[in-house]
């Protein structure tokens, strides 16, 4: 039987068992502990209400995250758990907005938690927190399928991720929503003839329109039905057996079809994305008399998308791809090598002095010196990726290049930075890797780069000592 004790953390309460002092009772028996953060009655400008589960052994740790939150009007709701089956278990049964789980933790091997989560088939963005997580780690977990990864040093930034993870999985959530609403039974479809907010059409065996609604003249740009009528937009969907096929469904299948994504030209030549679905019209005989087609315009929704898939792929300061996306890329080409068994580099740039830059003309110099090297950096080939690692580390991704040519480009992008003519000068520290000669998974080339860029710094750390003795002794 635990030993309960009075929990005294700031503006926490123990709800539905008993509290445990954590410093006597073994974590692994540890009944799972709710917290609930106090509701705050008539405050504004707070953020909808966040339920988190943690998967960590230290609730003093755990205490810190709803602080951080709170500053930023969030109202938390939290449930601790230790084990692997507590994990499984909560997640069978409570609906949560976000997983923070700890590593390394005593009761679990790498990313188990993301492992679970994903048998569990729930969609929960899941954030790794850690004292010491190594960068090679992080690119490993968030390859993995991790939303983010997160030093507690650095707990100030979990705020942000939280906003991107929640956005966008909003944004997924909005998108099974409209596919789930585009599934119309045959009555549906007729009710929605008169709706503003569906393009509807019947057309012949031959493609031909035959009725259209007034949301759907609109959406196309045109000034009447009768004018639309006259077009001949559908037919390339109907006669094409293939395309008829994935619009309608095989002849005889049960069930209802999964909408498809097209983009067609409105009648002043612009362009839109629809969602189209469509269904066979049978007559009185059950013969094909017609087909009906539902369409929705969701040029903005894609958009709106893309904008948010950039923000949270890109760094706020330099524009540059950010360090998740760079784990992403990585992936990607050594898949790509696999395949096609050619060579790619991978560069490191570190800025020489970036604290004293900031000690000396002020941290805007700063942030400026490191939107310089990024400018740098803007110029590699399309298809390239230029990103920020660190705080004042920077990456490139070279597809099909080899080391001869990867040092080629570091010592044009070293060059570019210290005669870019503004003050104050600048210089950078390089260390090149390239696959798979120096590493075949994404810890292994970061590793030979970072260890290649920080010998430069150190060589050039002590020629500056070593010429500052010879000034000291003339």
């Amino acid at each position: 039987m635990l030993r309960t004790e009075t929990f005294t953390g700031p503006a926490w309460q123990w709800e539905g068992l008993a509290p445990v002092n954590f410093s006597s009772a073994p974590m692994a028996s540890t009944p799972p502990a709710r917290l609930k953060r106090d509701a705050l009655s008539g405050s504004e400008g707070r953020h909808p209400p966040l339920h988190i589960l943690f998967v960590h052994s230290h609730i003093a740790e755990v205490e810190r995250c709803p602080k951080v939150l709170d500053k930023l009007h969030f109202t938390v709701s939290a449930e601790v758990v230790v084990t692997p089956d507590e994990f499984t278990e909560r997640l069978g049964r409570g609906a949560y907005d976000l997983v923070i789980a700890e590593h390394p933790g005593p009761n679990w091997q790498e990313t188990q938690a993301l492992e679970l989560l994903h048998l569990s088939n729930r969609q929960i963005p899941l954030i790794f927190v850690g004292s010491a997580l190594q960068r090679e780690t992080v690119a490993d977990f968030i390859t993995k399928g991790a939303y983010d990864c997160i030093e507690m040093d650095h707990i100030g930034h979990l705020p942000v991720a939280i906003h991107r993870a929640l956005d966008e999985k909003a944004l997924r959530d909005d998108r099974d929503r409209a596919e789930n609403g585009l599934r119309h039974s045959e009555a549906r479809y007729r009710a929605l003839a008169g709706n503003l907010s569906y393009g509807i059409c019947r057309c012949g065996l031959d493609g031909k329109f035959l009725e259209v609604n007034e949301a759907m003249v609109k959406m196309l740009g045109y000034a009447s039905k009768q004018e639309l009528l006259a077009v001949d937009l559908v037919s390339a969907l109907i006669q094409d057996a293939d395309k008829r096929a994935q619009l309608l469904g095989q002849s005889g299948q049960q069930g209802l079809v999964d909408p498809i994504e097209i983009e067609c030209k409105r009648k002043d030549g612009t362009t839109l994305k629809i969602r189209v679905s469509g269904q066979e019209v049978r007559g009185e005989q059950g013969e094909l008399d017609a087909y009906e087609v539902i369409t929705e315009d969701v040029t903005k929704q894609r958009q709106l998308e893309d904008h948010l898939r950039q923000q949270a792929a890109r760094d706020p300061l330099t524009g540059l791809a950010n360090y998740r996306r760079l784990a992403e890329v990585l992936d990607m080409e050594i898949k790509r090598s696999e395949r096609t068994a050619r060579e790619f580099a991978l560069l490191l740039f570190d800025l020489d002095g970036l604290k004293q830059i900031n000690d000396r003309h002020g941290h805007l110099i700063g942030s400026h010196a490191l939107c310089r090297v990024a400018d740098a950096l803007s110029f590699c080939r399309d298809i390239d990726t230029a990103a920020r690692y660190g705080g004042d580390e920077f990456a490139v991704v070279l597809p099909e290049t080899g080391a001869e040519a990867a040092n080629q480009v570091a010592q044009r992008i070293c060059d570019g930075i210290a005669n870019d003519g503004m003050g104050p000068l600048l210089s950078v520290s390089i260390g090149v890797a390239v696959y798979p000669h120096d590493g075949e998974r994404i810890e292994a080339l970061l590793r030979k780069a970072d260890v290649a860029m920080y010998a430069m710094k150190a060589k050039k750390r002590e020629l500056l000592d070593a010429g500052q003795r010879v000034d000291s002794q003339t």
